[in-house]
Formats: C-alpha cells, sequence, structure tokens
C-alpha cells in the first residue's frame, strides 16, 4: 500500500492557521472527516487527544504526526496540513510545528498506522523533501511530491537489497560478530561501525549480531569459506568451532564501536592469529594478546546476560503481586493472600530460584563451552542452597536444614569458575584416552566428574562463603544515612563512567547481586544504579534541546532519540557524544548520575526490577520521589554539560538558517 492510497486530496489543506494545537487537531480530523475516514469524529478526535496525552507526537523540526488507532475510524485514511506560521504543538524541541499529518486506523486493522507511522518518518528525515512539502502550492502538487519521495526511496531500498544480493553471491572479504553482554545498544552500535568503515574502505563484510533477541544475519559456512578472516567484537564468548582454521581476531565490543578501521586492517593485511576451536569450544589463543582479567570478565558478562531475564522477569513479577495485594497489607502474608497476588508471587519466586545457576551453570560454559554446562547449574544451586560438607553428616533432619546459610551472588559465581576449570582440565586430562571412547566423555565422563568434582569442592567451600556472603549482607542492611547516599552516589556515577564498559558493567553486577539478596537494602542499591544509568542519555537529551547553541544541528536530531534511551536505561545512548568530547561529556554525566544516585538513596527508591527504567516505574517504591531523583540528575548533567561546552559559531550550529 502507498502513502498517497490513503492520502486523498480532500484530506489536504494547504497554508493552515490553527492557533493552537487543540485547534490544529480539530482541523486535521475535519480533513479527516472529508475523506470518508471516520465514522465518529468526536470518538475519533478524543482517542487523538489521549494518545497525546502520552506523550506528544511533535517530532521536531517542524513536523508532527498525530495518530489513534480506534473502532471510531471506519477506513485506514492519512490527513495532512502545511501551518506556515506555525502552530505550538509541544515538541520535543520546543519549535512549532508547520507540517502535520494524522494518521487513522480501524480498531480491527492490524498495525496500519504504524506501517504507515514507520513508512513517513522514514521520507520525513529528509529535509528538503520535507521544504519541498511545506512549499506545495495545491494539494495535487503536495501528492505528487509524496509520491515521487516514496518512488526514490524504494529504488534505494531496491538497490540496497540489489547491493546485498549481489555481495552474497560474490563472497565477503570479512566477517564479523558483535555481541555485548546486555545484547542492546553496543551490539548494534559496533555492527553499524564496522559496516560504515568497510563501505568506505571497499571492503565487502558481513556483520552478524549476537543480541538479546538472538542472532541475526547469521555467518553460514559459505561466507566462512571464501572470507579472508573474522574479527570478533565481543564482551562475552562466542563459539568458534565454524571458524577453525581461519585468520581470527577477536577484541572488546568497545573497540569495534571505536577502532573499525584498525580490526579491518588487520584481516585484510594478514596480521590475524589463526583461530583453533578444540571440541566445538571457542579457543583462548584466537584472542590475541587478551589477559586473564579480560578473559574472566568475559566468562563473567556470559553469566550475568543469561541471568539478567531471570532477574527482570522475576523482580517484576514479584513486585506486581505486592503492588495488587492491597488485602494482604501490613499482614504477614502481605504479597500472597490472594490467588492473584499468590500466582506473581510465584511465578517471580521461581524465576528468582533459577538466577544463581543461571549464573553459574554459563559462567562455566563460557570456559569449558557445553561440557561444563550440568557441572555449572549444580555448583550454582549447591551454592545457592548452602549445602556444606557437615550437613550431611546430620541426616538431613530440620534443624540442620535450618542451619543452612546461601553462598548466594558470590557462591554461585565462585561455582561457574570452579566448575568451568575443573571441566576445562577433566577435557585436557582425557584427551589421550581411545579415540573409541571419545563418544562417552560428554554425555557420561564430563557429566558424571564434572558435576562430582564441583559438588565436592563447593560443599567444602560453603560454609566460608555463607560466613562472607552474611557479612556483606550484614553490612549493606546496616547502612543508613550518609553511608547508604554515600553509596548511591559512587554505584550512580560507576554507570556513567565508561558507558557499558567494565567500571559500569561492575556496577551493575554489584546491584544485581544486591538484588538477589531481596532486601529492602538491596533493592535501594538496584534502583541508584539504575538511576545512574539513565540519567547521561537525558542529560545529553536535554542540553541539545535547551541549550542549541552548543550542538550542531546532526547532534540535535541524535539527541531526540536520547530521551526513549535514558528512559529505557541504556546509557549506551550517550556513547557517541562521549567519544567525540570525552573531557566535556564525561565529567557532566558524572556529576548528574551520582546527583541520581545519591537522591535515589535519600528520598528511599528502591526497585525489585533490575531494568525496564522509567517503563517499571509502577513497581518502584517511592514512584514519584524516584523521578525528582532522576530529573534533578538529567538537570544537573545537563547544566555542567552546557557550562563545559562553548556556543558554536552560527554557520556550525546551523541556526542562521
Amino acid at each position: 500500500m502507498r502513502i498517497t492510497d490513503l492520502l486523498k486530496p480532500e484530506s489536504i489543506r494547504i497554508g493552515g492557521a490553527p492557533a493552537s494545537k487543540d485547534e490544529a487537531i480539530d482541523e486535521l480530523v475535519d480533513l479527516m472527516a472529508k475523506g470518508g475516514n471516520v465514522a465518529d469524529k468526536a470518538g475519533y478526535a478524543a482517542a487523538v487527544r489521549e494518545r497525546e496525552a502520552q506523550f506528544s507526537t511533535g517530532l521536531g523540526d517542524g513536523i508532527a504526526i498525530p495518530h489513534a488507532k480506534t473502532a471510531a475510524v471506519s477506513a485506514p485514511g492519512l490527513a495532512a496540513m502545511t501551518v506556515p506560521a506555525g502552530v505550538d504543538y509541544q515538541s520535543l524541541d520546543g519549535e512549532p510545528a508547520t507540517l502535520l499529518f494524522l494518521i487513522a486506523a480501524p480498531e480491527g486493522e492490524a498495525n496500519t498506522h504504524l506501517e504507515v507511522l514507520s513508512r513517513l518518518s522514514t521520507l520525513l528525515l529528509d529535509a528538503d523533501f520535507c521544504a519541498a512539502l511545506r512549499a506545495a502550492k495545491t494539494p495535487a502538487e503536495f501528492r505528487a511530491l509524496v509520491d515521487a519521495e516514496e518512488d526514490r526511496h524504494r529504488a534505494e531500498e531496491e538497490a540496497k537489497a540489489a547491493g546485498a544480493a549481489a555481495r552474497d553471491a560474490a563472497g565477503y572479504d570479512v566477517l564479523a560478530i558483535t555481541a555485548c553482554p546486555t545484547g542492546i545498544a553496543h551490539t548494534y552500535m559496533a555492527a553499524e561501525a564496522l559496516e560504515k568503515k568497510a563501505a568506505e574502505m571497499g571492503v565487502r563484510i558481513k556483520v552478524e549480531t549476537q543480541g538479546q533477541g538472538g542472532a541475526k544475519n547469521v555467518i553460514t559456512a559459505q561466507d566462512v569459506a571464501g572470507a579472508r578472516g573474522v574479527i570478533i567484537a565481543a564482551d562475552k564468548n562466542v563459539d568458534l568451532a565454524r571458524f577453525d582454521g581461519k585468520p581470527l581476531y577477536s577484541c572488546s565490543v568497545t573497540r569495534g564501536i571505536n577502532e573499525p578501521g584498525e580490526l579491518i586492517n588487520i584481516v585484510m593485511e594478514g596480521r590475524a592469529p589463526i583461530c583453533h576451536a578444540q571440541g566445538g569450544a571457542a579457543s583462548p589463543a584466537a584472542a590475541e594478546g587478551e589477559g586473564v582479567g579480560r578473559q574472566v570478565y568475559k566468562h563473567l558478562m556470559n553469566g550475568v546476560s543469561h541471568m539478567l531475564p531471570f532477574v527482570v522477569g522475576g523482580g517484576i513479577l514479584m513486585a506486581l503481586s505486592f503492588l495488587l495485594d492491597q488485602p494482604g497489607l501490613g499482614t504477614s502474608a502481605y504479597g500472597h493472600s490472594t490467588p492473584v497476588a499468590a500466582f506473581f508471587n510465584v511465578a517471580g519466586n521461581q524465576a528468582f530460584n533459577f538466577m544463581l545457576p543461571i549464573l553459574a551453570g554459563y559462567i562455566a560454559m563460557s570456559i569449558a563451552d557445553r561440557p561444563g554446562l550440568a557441572a555449572g547449574f549444580v555448583g550454582g544451586w549447591i551454592a545457592k542452597q548452602g549445602y556444606t560438607l557437615g550437613y550431611l553428616s546430620s541426616a538431613m533432619d530440620a534443624e540442620a536444614q535450618a542451619a543452612l546459610v546461601s553462598g548466594g551472588f558470590l557462591g554461585a559465581l565462585l561455582a561457574g569458575f570452579v566448575a568451568g576449570y575443573l571441566v576445562l582440565g577433566l577435557e585436557r586430562a582425557l584427551e589421550k584416552l581411545p579415540s573409541s571412547l571419545e563418544g562417552i566423555k560428554p554425555i557420561l565422563l564430563y557429566p558424571v566428574l564434572g558435576v562430582f568434582l564441583t559438588s565436592l569442592v563447593m560443599m567444602g567451600v560453603n560454609p566460608v562463603m555463607g560466613a562472607i556472603n552474611s557479612a556483606l549482607s550484614g553490612f549493606l542492611n546496616g547502612l543508613s544515612g550518609t553511608s547508604i547516599v554515600l553509596l548511591g552516589i559512587i554505584v550512580a556515577g560507576m554507570q556513567a563512567t565508561d558507558m557499558g564498559g567494565p567500571i559500569n558493567k561492575a556496577a551493575y553486577v554489584f546491584g544485581t547481586a544486591a538484588l538477589a539478596e531481596q532486601t529492602v537494602t538491596g533493592n535501594m542499591i538496584m534502583a541508584a544504579v539504575m538511576a545512574g544509568g539513565m540519567v547521561p542519555p537525558l542529560a545529553i537529551a536535554l542540553s541539545t534541546t535547551l541549550f542549541k547553541n552548543r550542538w550542531t544541528e546532526a547532534d540535535r536530531k541524535a539527541g531526540l532519540v536520547n530521551y526513549v534511551m535514558g528512559l529505557s536505561f541504556i546509557t549506551e545512548g550517550a556513547i557517541p557524544f562521549a567519544a567525540a568530547d570525552p573531557l566535556r561529556v564525561l565529567p557532566a554525566c558524572i556529576a548528574g548520575s551520582a546527583t541520581a544516585g545519591g537522591l535515589s538513596m535519600l528520598l528511599g527508591c528502591a526497585s525489585p526490577a533490575p531494568h525496564g527504567g522509567a517503563w517499571v516505574i509502577a513497581v518502584i517504591t517511592n514512584p514519584v520521589q524516584y523521578l525528582i531523583a532522576l530529573a534533578a540528575g538529567a538537570a544537573v548533567g545537563c547544566l555542567v554539560l552546557s557550562l563545559l561546552k562553548k556556543p558554536l559559531p552560527p554557520e556550525q550550529s546551523g541556526l542562521d538558517k
């Protein structure tokens, strides 16, 4: 379906002059009704206003695209209006809207308005096209411009697809895999940087992204056969078995973002070492110059990234159980006094029960590949339960069970590394067995010996891990007043230090470890960590909106995206700005994040969810205070950044147009 199939001439007004946003909506609804798309004009107008109450559809740069999906619409349609004098549409950049489109979709129509909204938004990124629409003299000319731009855009897309098909047929010079622990931002930013640089260098590249939604653009055996070499830009372990015998260079995902040209040259110039994948495992030798610390970090992040969905799902479901259980408020049954609350509580608790075994299992798998998984799971469960060798002699009576002390997050962490390296040792120790026994190693020898040895070690060390865990819990729960505010300042400030790098991840792991204790203090720490991660993109977005003369036009457009990224707790949205001007951006973001974290602690905010940002505000304790802490942190970061940056000349900022 073309855009102009929905945009009738009678639904276009050239030279409108609404005095307000409400008046603009009324005029657009009238235009939509003239096109015969609305069965209930008042109902449709109400639906459009209800959508606007959630978030303004004024996109900035003079464009607004209000829309609604409702039973008041009889057929999908578009209306458009140019407003030469502009109208205050409460746009994100504060500028008046001069080009307005209204989208109508019937309730039963599957995503029509979203498809049109997506296509329109893409076309409207072209400033020249928007200028041409604003200058149109008649509805017919307006529609013709839309048609021509859509044709041009489709031709470009077809050319890109044809080029991709041609590259697939011709093969690739370089293959790459990008992956970060959370699989949200760094993964795709590194992929984009590598693709752009390869295009500049005339190098054919294919990048597989291993994100939170699974692997995309997957590298095939045919791709591997024809390529010169492989780049692995990842902060978690990647299975290298398919690249055995191929030149391969492994590095952090951050280098993929910051040094794409250097990485491509390493492969193209033959400087990458040969990958040796043993038994399907990722060979550490493939990562040239990779130190012990980085290997440990990658193993840890592999566990954390797999654990995260259990923490998020379990934490939010348990929080909902308390949110829904008003009858049990103030009683010992709070959270499960009603069937509905009990359902959410049980489901959330079960997810949490898997959290530590998952962490240990995937750390072990990162070290020893699949043979390490079973031993890691069992070791993590033993650490969680606190089983000891002394417990075995007590006939497992109730008193002995009550005396067990969980090794907690640290115990599971240890179990993962113990299991991984024990199984890795077993693999090497059993290498010289007759080849006729090769088939029983993964199904008999590794699981039996791995689980046995890991269980033995963990039961031996659990008393120590339990004592450490108890001491740490006692320390955290004993924090109050100035000390807990200081802790909030530190962990939140760490989130802004390297925007998704090791320091940021260390603070996040500390937050999830505290959250695993299921205490109020642990939840407060998690809230401070999350606030610290949300502030940098928000501070930058505010600065690009309020202090326009400090930024180029491209920066201001990119800044708008950071509102969404900040609210979604995706700190990485600030990376391009920090990379371009670290001496000003980083101190400002750290100051803002530290402010938000300290205030979050001071105001008693607590989050049972380790992710989600503003979208999980309903389950955060003291939600209004939390929003105040976020707003204060973003404001501090914005002001510091805007004071540190000098105003640009009008020709650089683009404000002289």
